[in-house]
């Protein structure tokens, strides 16, 4: 796997998010790689992310997907753009424009969580992400994600 994470070479303007931002010190600081052709983020989840003892919240689960789907897309468009993790360019940077989250299996608490992304090109500018997240071998959620290049208006 790729060591740098494309969440590392976002610009400081641009680290704040909640999920994957590496200035934000109470956030959840996501790093989305490459491993061959799919994209992964990895996260152990801290005890305030319990639902009920024993397992994750699954809003958690929802932010994992979010940030990897939006850091995945990232990644494919600055690659597509010719550029590598790294090299010096700024990779474009994604929002949201849906999220659909199919919770499979409950999420057992004290296992890193593994999102594994495909990525589709379905317009210059809009990406689907389809993720699916393991704890160990366990399969406990699958999505969708479709990421837009941010607006010009969110700077």
């Amino acid at each position: 796997m790729e060591e740098q994470a494309i969440q590392d070479i976002y610009p400081e303007d641009y680290a704040w998010c909640y999920g994957c931002g590496r200035l934000n010190e109470y956030g959840l600081q996501l790093k989305t790689v490459w491993d061959g052709e799919q994209t992964v983020t990895t996260y152990t989840p801290r005890k305030e992310h319990t639902a009920i003892p024993g397992f994750v919240y699954g809003g958690l689960l929802a932010s994992l997907i979010d940030c990897h789907g939006t850091g995945s897309a990232s990644m494919v468009l600055h690659k597509k753009n010719g550029y590598v993790i790294g090299d010096g360019a700024e990779p474009p940077r994604f929002v949201t424009a849906s999220l659909h989250v199919d919770f499979m299996k409950p999420t057992p608490h004290g296992t890193p969580l593994k999102a594994i992304g495909m990525v589709e090109e379905i317009h210059p500018k809009k990406f689907k992400i389809m993720t699916e997240v393991y704890a160990d071998k366990i399969c406990c959620a699958k999505a969708e994600v479709v990421a837009v290049v941010m607006p010009e208006t969110f700077t």
